[in-house]
């Protein structure tokens, strides 16, 4: 399992919000309960990180929040993707499937590279 903090590198946790609310609305605790069972248990979001997150992103306008109530009755803020919380995630996509294909050359390099 890779913690929260020192497993994800930084942006990570907004894309995997943006995908996991990318369906519809989720609270927090459904976010990170997306995350936890989606990864296999691989990756972990902590409560403080997760919160500071929601918050930034509803403040950048990729997410809207509304107050509803939860499975149990508890009040709780539901957060779905914005329009251009759409394109964001479209654009954080991209940019991850660019940065994965760049590290996989590199960590699949049989050679050094040339001088």
């Amino acid at each position: 399992m890779l913690a929260p903090e020192g497993g994800l590198l930084r942006g990570t946790l907004d894309l995997l919000i943006l995908k996991a609310v990318s369906w519809g609305p989720r609270h927090g605790y459904a976010v990170a309960e997306w995350v936890r069972m989606v990864t296999d248990e691989e990756l972990l979001v902590e409560e403080g990180p997760l919160y500071t997150a929601l918050h930034r992103l509803e403040k950048q306008g990729w997410i809207v929040a509304e107050w509803g109530y939860s499975e149990n009755n508890r009040k709780a803020k539901y957060y779905q993707l914005s329009r251009r919380g759409q394109q964001q995630l479209r654009d954080e996509v991209s940019n991850w499937e660019r940065y994965v294909r760049a590290i996989g050359k590199a960590i699949g390099a049989s050679a050094p590279a040339p001088a």
